[in-house]
């Protein structure tokens, strides 16, 4: 008889445990936080920079055990690859809002990320944009999209004014890529070469599939450019430099955000000593954090940051801890918050303008000496 009161004993206490077990299920809050990056193709490897950045903020948020209006929250990191084409880039986005995600940092590419914002406006969703730079972004009219990095007027504006202020470049030529992210950087550079007085003694283009520049590269020989800048892509950066040394071009390369990074040093090889690249904010080793975050990156993922990892932690963040400030993970709560956010992040002081653009943006100029990106001055990108 003690035998079986004392089974039916231990019956009950698992029966009790299950059922603690199913309630502390059920009350933890699931919080999802969308990310829409190209994670296949050519920018793979930024696609993936900008995932890890996110992945790493929501382990450490569900480390913290945070709770909203009195319910623990896990946060979960739902990935879609927009494979850097606009069509891609807007069926995943309905996919993120059928999948219920609370808030999107994206994008890589300017060209996916225009087309795809009106679908998160439309559903109430913010957007949170640590990369992609083309200014008509946050100028749609719409109200959810907070991007925390320079434009392309600010960060392609100061590399030309600098070119002809500063390297005193007489013979510029520029290139890009025809993307909503190339083109709009060469016109904002052109822009800055005309108002600081410089000539633009060419002007070409190419596509951002293409592996052969010889007729553009020929052109700007023939004009005698001394500067070239480039508006497109890591990859293609790199092959143009090769390029150009084969040709016995002394011109001076100089390309828009984005490439300084070690796979256009492995690609390009010995051509890339002396390329410059314009980058958006600060060194990260520079800022008070940035040393602990890359190592916390490096531990966690086995690999360095590229670009945008801390931009895309810092939008997390930025969205994490408006949801704190407002006690809820509903949108529509939360997002006043976040137009006032005043949030110290890995990139800096981060606070958003009427239009959702970084209030105070920096950009960097970088040189390849030694095989390594090293800085040369941060700039005000204002």
């Amino acid at each position: 008889m003690l035998h079986i009161l004392r089974r039916s004993f231990i019956i009950g206490l698992a029966v009790v445990g299950i059922s603690l077990a199913g309630n502390q299920s059920i009350a933890q809050q699931v919080v999802r936080i969308g990310v829409s990056a190209p994670l296949t193709g050519v920018s793979a490897a930024n696609g993936k920079d900008i995932e890890n950045g996110v992945r790493l903020a929501v382990d450490e948020a569900n480390a913290q055990h945070i709770r909203l209006d009195g319910q623990e929250v896990r946060f979960e990191l739902n990935s879609v690859d927009d494979q850097g084409d606009p069509r891609v880039g807007v069926q995943v986005a309905q996919k993120l809002v059928d999948d219920g995600v609370v808030v999107v940092v994206g994008y890589y590419n300017s060209g996916v990320a225009l087309p795809a914002s009106p679908i998160f406006a439309k559903a109430g969703i913010p957007l949170m944009d640590p990369a992609a730079t083309n200014p008509a972004i946050t100028r749609q009219g719409l109200k959810n999209v907070f991007r925390i990095i320079a434009t392309d007027a600010q960060n392609s504006g100061n590399a030309g004014t600098y070119a002809v202020t500063v390297t005193k470049a007489q013979r510029i030529a520029v290139m890009d890529d025809r993307t909503a992210f190339g083109q709009g950087a060469a016109d904002e550079f052109k822009k800055a070469v005309v108002a600081a007085g410089g000539h633009i003694v060419a002007s070409e283009f190419t596509n951002d599939k293409a592996v052969e520049f010889n007729a553009q590269l020929t052109n700007i020989k023939a004009a005698n450019a001394d500067l070239l800048y480039f508006a497109g892509l890591d990859n293609q950066a790199a092959l143009l430099t090769k390029r150009m040394k084969q040709l016995g071009m002394r011109t001076q390369f100089v390309g828009s955000g984005g490439i300084a990074d070690s796979i256009f040093i492995s690609v390009a090889g010995s051509a890339a000593e002396g390329a410059m690249a314009w980058e958006y904010g600060r060194p990260v080793e520079s800022l008070p954090q940035g040393k602990a975050f890359a190592e916390r990156f490096k531990k966690r993922f086995g690999a360095d940051t590229l670009s945008y990892a801390p931009f895309a932690y810092d939008c997390a963040w930025v969205a994490i801890n408006a949801m704190k400030q407002a006690n809820s993970a509903k949108p529509e709560v939360f997002m006043p918050a976040l137009r006032t956010t005043q949030y110290d992040g890995i990139t800096g002081k981060i606070e958003f303008d009427s239009y959702g653009d970084l209030k105070h943006p920096t950009s960097t100029l970088y040189q390849v000496k030694g095989a390594r990106w090293v800085p040369v001055t941060t700039m005000s990108a204002e």
